[in-house]
């Protein structure tokens, strides 16, 4: 805790005064909030599934994510879309927002992200196909840096029936 008041001290602010005191426990309390996906193997949401015949995309869509930027500490923010194309079993759909969240509460980069919750549904779920899209605001480039706030990321990871077949990559972006 004595670096976040050394932190505090190099910004020009005073440790000690009033509303900054008990600030660097806050910080302390925030960033083991923003990092829980740690003490978690995210892949293991996926593992509660069903046997259900279905053999057409699965998606789910504007799944809010918070995330840390690796190279700066700073936030970044957006959804993810995740579809996959079963093949012999589904998961819960909320088990899909838990893996997002669980990779996301990590110090990330988007590039990362978008492939570690494909791969991981590529592993656990074994599906004829997945995808995922990331679409998000990073405030190392909209409010410090270049400061474009406007500016959003969009990445792919692309497995399986999507990669080989236009029409099903077409149709989940479509749907988007």
């Amino acid at each position: 805790m004595n670096s976040i008041r050394d932190l505090i001290k190099l910004c020009g602010d005073d440790p000690d005064r009033d509303g900054l005191f008990e600030t660097p426990k806050r910080v302390l309390h925030a960033f083991l909030e923003y990092t829980e996906g740690y003490r978690e193997d995210p892949k293991n949401h996926l593992k509660k599934t069903f046997d259900v015949d279905h053999k057409q995309l699965v998606l789910v869509k504007d799944i809010e994510f918070y995330s840390m930027c690796e190279h700066h500490f700073a936030p970044f923010f957006g959804v993810a879309h995740v579809g996959y194309i079963p093949d012999a079993k589904i998961t819960g759909l909320s088990k899909i927002a838990r893996t997002v969240d669980g990779y996301a509460k990590r110090f990330q980069v988007q590039e990362r992200l978008t492939n570690e919750i494909a791969e991981a549904i590529e592993e656990i779920l074994e599906p004829k196909g997945t995808m995922v899209v990331i679409e998000a605001k990073h405030m190392c480039m909209c409010g410090r840096g270049i400061k474009k706030s406007d500016a959003a990321t969009i990445t792919t990871s692309v497995h399986g029936i999507f990669e080989n077949q236009s029409d099903k990559r077409a149709e989940f972006l479509s749907l988007l």
